[in-house]
């Protein structure tokens, strides 16, 4: 057992197999299985386990197992596997040291980079505004759900993580292995495009810093008197430019070695906390003395602080009033005559401070939100100003203006990128000493502390800064400066260095771990067309990843907008955290048995909380990028479902498709589907040659045809031999079976059994197909080809047998005839008819059969004729209109014909045609005698002669069961025989079925009496004839020498004939060149004495015809007119 599951994990991440090549995959726990006997002998010499050697190469002992565990160690693969890779290649050279285990504690391996990954660009550029748009109560709860999604995916997360050994791979390898190949796939290429467009959004965060606030002269594209769209777009353009010669520099940064990178992220990490530091050492100081930092307004409106030098209209310069800048800017000319907007002559000009501080009850004002629409003017809150509500605005370039129009929902898509990050650690979890401990106490731990600075950041910024302030996103007001740099002490420059070191810090991890995430992707196999991205330099750097990453990365560059770019990896975000909450939530409630997190802090309210939250802040932030987002993970999640490479992880969906299975079965227990749901639910049984090959894959055409009704098919054979002897031939038929539904498209279950007889294993396919409610309802066979020679003449007796078993289970059956000529998948008819000759009401088969088969393309272009036969007391021109009406209730089209067939005189080739099937039977049987059953009949007649046994009938011969040449008794009870004898020899006439076991419900009694069952031979006619023979037994002894008169034939043998010869006429004359006829199967005999003659009357039935299908209905109605 233990062997099994090695080879199935190696399947998936061994060195052997082209999944995602992750050596941590394959068990530790499992000893090599190219250890050499040497060894192997070595290590279990002794005779205290010499009851288990043999058994040693697949169940290790306890000790080696116990060893293996201790010697196994969880070796580093994040950003150093290349590293372990040039060992491995080069060989232990004396100046190449191995790689070391991993040494990161919980604060060094999680919960640092988890501060570093969630303090970013929104923390230093966006959060101010946000308190000053959505009010200090707004942001506060946009914060508070951002961060409750985030502490709830933690938990869940680091429930998956202490759930067994997690390899490096984080949050990507959690979820496939949590949902399996189809879901990990789609999340984790959202993830990856989430973290790609991470780094854009760094970048654009970067360039936005260096172009504003520290280099404003560098910009290409001058913004200098520029007003409007023209403004804008100069600096949508500058970011553009300058973004992708930034990613370029970072690409190449990462490109040369990531080692790099990871030297300097202690000094970006060192950048973040000294400027979030900064902060609360600023807002202390406002509380003692407060910073100055003016803000002139014109009324209540906020002026930019580069249109004016003094906030005033005029100065007195030498008892001379002075105009100034400000008056030049609203005037036409210096003089105090000037004609000035009418705006800045009714209102007067007033400074305040920026940052009133801690203590100045500001909070109140900054309390509730104050959105605004694009290129509306900042306005103050509480003063009053002179407008004319009719005249126009004028001068607003003069003004601070709202840059973009601001809402609820686009607050919370621009701040959740800044609670991002957690799974940090989770993805450094190879370089950890002990992930299972640190993952959880670092996440959580650092999503505390990060927000309880978000919170308090809030608080403190409402409490601290004047509104016009903070609702000016750039700065323009208080003389260009960032607005939390304002706050910051004992510089604003601290901050903005601080910013832009800890973006361009992010940006190069992001760049760095994005690439590594697609590697992991495309080596595991489970996405065909990202293969590609899976190689890299010899070293394992992921070169083609990270030249896809640099490329998606500049389309978010090229948007050029930090509010735009925000929201779209915000989607993809929430999609990974609401994925890691339900596979949490799934694995706890099915209690799947390797569910032991050893993280106890958790449950699956929580988890459903969580992504609940998470599914909810997606269509909050914008409903259309998270139906995009959707859409592509749909994509492909269909795309690995259906060409993807198939894994076995043990993921949860697995769990969930067993419940729902289990669920549904005990559902269909509660009774029979009701006629409306009825669809047909296939057994085709199929026969395998020696080799183990489809003798008959038309079939499997056929039953493909046939599932328009989306119904159960199960493909099944039956092998020859013991399960111990012959397990590997039924695995090849098995996999044979599997091959060909898969070419012929036939969704179903295979199923072989093994049998020491084929009738026996057919028998037990019929009975035992299927599970609960779920099980076959219709049985398909092919008709038994060249069933008239003697080699064949088991062949047919197993199908008659299965005819009657079908019967009995009160299934239907099909039985395709010359299966051969029947269309493959990729034929066509382009015209034709599919007949169904209709004789006896079966339920409705022979209605819903073509139906079904016109909803396949192979079929769709033919009509459907429907005949019926009319008997002389029948009126014709009544049935048709019946049927008419009838066809019309339900729903289906086709022509309809009725046939009279008159009663007619017997012909005489009828005659001579029952009485070659006679004597054809009688050979036969002669033929299947054995030696020992001859000498068995000889006996039966000796003993009858001397009187040792009574005969309850005596106007019948006795019956006598007897078996194989060989097979006792007992086991295998025999079919009736009759024997005519005299002193010196016996002439057999009737025999058995010599190699036909017992079947499940025949009887086990090795003496029953035949003449009791009515059987096709059984009339008043053969009755005489019988005793006749019976006695005067010398009369048989020349019996094939002579030719027996017309009238002594079986009379109702004849009348059978004669009835198949008739409508086969008809059926000729009017189906001739019909593509397909459907046609009721008389019943089998209710014994085996007519079983020649039965598939006598079906080939003389069906002859000349092409394409047969013979049906019988299951004894229930299958069709209705009911809606």
């Amino acid at each position: 057992m233990l062997n099994n599951i090695t080879d199935c994990e190696e399947g998936e991440g061994g060195p052997n197999s082209q999944g995602d090549g992750n050596p941590k995959e394959s068990s530790p726990f499992i000893n090599s299985s190219a250890a050499s006997d040497a060894e192997k002998s070595q290590q279990y010499d002794g005779k205290n386990m010499a009851l288990f050697e043999e058994e040693m190469d697949t169940s290790p002992m306890v000790s080696s197992l116990l060893s293996s565990l201790a010697n196994y160690s969880n070796l580093p693969t994040g950003s150093k596997e290349h590293e372990e890779e040039e060992y491995n290649e080069e060989g232990a050279r004396p100046s190449k040291k191995p790689v070391k285990a991993p040494q990161l504690g919980t604060l060094m391996g999680v919960y640092l980079p988890c501060i570093q990954n969630i303090f970013g660009v929104i923390l230093f550029l966006r959060m101010t505004w946000m308190v000053g748009v959505g009010g200090v109560l707004g942001s506060f709860i946009i914060v508070f759900m951002c961060c409750s999604t985030t502490m709830l995916t933690a938990i869940s997360m680091s429930a998956i993580a202490t759930n067994g050994v997690v390899p490096a791979g984080g949050s990507y390898y959690m979820i496939s292995r949590s949902l399996g190949p189809e879901f990990g796939g789609a999340v984790g290429i959202c993830f990856y495009l989430g973290t790609t467009f991470a780094g854009a959004m760094y970048i654009l965060g970067c360039i936005e810093i260096l172009l504003i606030y520290i280099i404003p002269q560098a910009a290409i594209f001058q913004i200098e008197g520029l007003e409007g769209p023209e403004a804008e777009a100069a600096l949508l353009n500058n970011m553009r430019v300058y973004g992708t010669i930034v990613l370029s520099f970072m690409s190449l940064v990462v490109f040369v070695g990531v080692k790099y990178v990871n030297k300097l992220a202690l000094v970006f990490l060192a950048c973040v906390i000294l400027s979030i530091l900064s902060v609360y050492a600023g807002v202390i100081k406002t509380a003692i003395d407060p910073p100055v930092f003016p803000v002139c307004l014109l009324g209540n409106r906020t002026l930019l602080s580069k249109g004016y030098d003094v906030c005033a209209k005029v100065i007195e310069i030498d008892n001379e009033t002075v105009t100034t800048k400000l008056w030049m800017s609203f005037c036409d000319s210096e003089s105090l005559n000037a004609t000035c907007d009418e705006y800045f002559i009714n209102n007067n000009v007033t400074e305040i401070q920026g940052i009133p501080g801690v203590m100045s009850g500001i909070l109140a004002e900054n309390l509730f939100g104050n959105y605004l629409e694009k290129g509306v003017i900042l306005e103050k809150r509480g003063l009053v100003s002179d407008v004319d509500p009719d005249s126009p605005t004028t001068s607003s370039n003069r003004y601070v203006l709202a840059d973009i129009s601001s809402f609820f929902t686009l607050l919370v898509g621009i701040y959740f990128p800044s609670v991002t990050g957690i799974m940090a650690g989770s993805n450094r979890s190879g370089d950890l000493r002990d992930a299972q401990k640190s993952i959880p106490i670092g996440t959580i731990a650092a999503i505390t502390t990060t927000s309880t600075v978000y919170i308090s950041s809030v608080v403190l910024f409402g409490a601290c800064i004047e509104g016009v302030v903070l609702r000016d996103k750039f700065g323009e007001g208080v003389s260009g400066n960032l607005v939390i740099g304002t706050l910051a002490w004992p510089s604003p420059w601290v901050i903005v260095i601080g910013s832009f070191f800890s973006t361009c810090g992010a940006g190069l991890q992001s760049l760095t771990g994005a690439p590594r995430l697609l590697q992991a992707i495309s080596r595991d196999g489970i996405i065909p067309f990202l293969r590609v991205f899976g190689h890299g330099k010899e070293n394992g750097e992921p070169t083609w990843a990270l030249l896809l990453t640099v490329s998606i990365c500049e389309i978010g560059i090229l948007i050029a907008s930090l509010d735009s770019v925000a929201p779209i990896l915000s989607m993809f975000f929430l999609m990974c955290y609401m994925f890691v909450n339900l596979a949490c939530a799934l694995q706890t409630l099915l209690r799947t048995p390797n569910w032991r997190p050893r993280f106890k802090f958790y449950h699956w309210a929580l988890s459903f909380l969580g992504m609940s939250l998470c599914l909810s802040l997606m269509f909050i932030c914008s409903w259309y990028y998270a139906i995009i987002a959707m859409g592509i993970a749909t994509c492909i999640y269909k795309y690995i479902e259906f060409r993807g490479a198939e894994k076995e992880w043990g993921d949860g969906i697995r769990g969930i498709s067993l419940s729902a299975a289990r669920f549904a079965l005990m559902r269909l227990e509660e009774g029979p589907p009701h006629t409306k749901n009825w669809r047909p639910q296939i057994l085709v049984l199929l026969s395998v040659d020696a080799e183990q090959n489809v003798e008959q894959p038309r079939l499997l055409s056929l039953a493909n045809q046939l599932k328009a009704g989306k119904g159960l098919t199960i493909v099944g054979t039956a092998v020859h031999g013991t399960f111990l002897d012959n397990h590997t031939e039924a695995q090849r038929a098995d996999q044979s079976l599997r091959k060909l539904m898969e070419t012929e498209k036939v969704k179903g279950f295979s199923q072989v059994v093994i049998s020491s007889n084929l009738r026996d294993g057919t028998s037990h396919l019929i009975q035992l197909g299927g599970l609960g409610g779920l099980k076959h309802n219709t049985v398909m066979v092919s008709w038994p080809r060249n069933w008239k020679q003697p080699e064949f003449h088991q062949q047919f007796r197993n199908f008659i047998e299965v005819v009657r078993e079908t019967t009995v289970a009160s299934l239907a059956l099909l039985v395709p005839k010359n299966i051969s000529s029947y269309p493959s998948n990729g034929e066509r008819f382009t015209e034709g008819h599919i007949d169904v000759w209709w004789i006896v009401h079966d339920g409705g088969m022979l209605m819903l059969l073509p139906f079904l088969l016109r909803q396949h393309k192979v079929w769709r272009k033919c009509k459907m004729r429907i005949f019926t036969v009319a008997q002389m007391d029948d009126n014709s021109i009544q049935m048709k209109k019946d049927l008419i009406t009838f066809l019309y209730h339900l729903r289906i089209e086709a022509e309809v014909e009725v046939v009279e067939m008159l009663e007619g005189d017997i012909s005489a080739y009828t005659y001579e045609k029952t009485l070659v099937m006679e004597q054809r039977s009688q050979i036969l049987k002669q033929m299947h005698l054995t030696k020992n059953e001859k000498e068995r009949e000889i006996q039966s007649i000796t003993d009858s002669s001397r009187g040792s046994i009574r005969r309850k009938h005596p106007s019948k011969l006795r019956s006598q069961h007897s078996t194989e040449e060989g097979t006792s008794l007992a086991e295998k009870p025999e079919e009736e025989s009759v024997a005519v004898s005299n002193s010196k020899q016996v002439q057999l006439i009737h025999s058995k079925n010599a190699s036909t076991p017992t079947s499940p419900t025949s009887p086990t009694s090795p003496m029953s009496p035949a003449g009791g069952a009515a059987t096709w031979t059984d009339n008043k006619g053969a009755d005489k004839g019988r005793n006749i023979l019976a006695a005067n037994p010398e009369s048989g002894r020349d019996l094939f020498n002579m030719k027996p008169e017309w009238e002594h034939l079986n009379q109702t043998d004849v009348r059978r004939m004669h009835t198949a010869m008739r409508l086969n006429e008809v059926i000729t004359k009017k189906s001739k060149e019909a593509k397909l006829v459907l046609l009721n199967m008389p019943g089998p005999p209710k014994n085996r004495v007519g079983n020649e003659n039965y598939m006598e009357f079906l080939e003389v039935l069906t002859e000349g015809l092409n394409r047969v299908l013979l049906v019988r209905g299951g004894g229930r109605e299958v069709i209705t007119i009911y809606s």
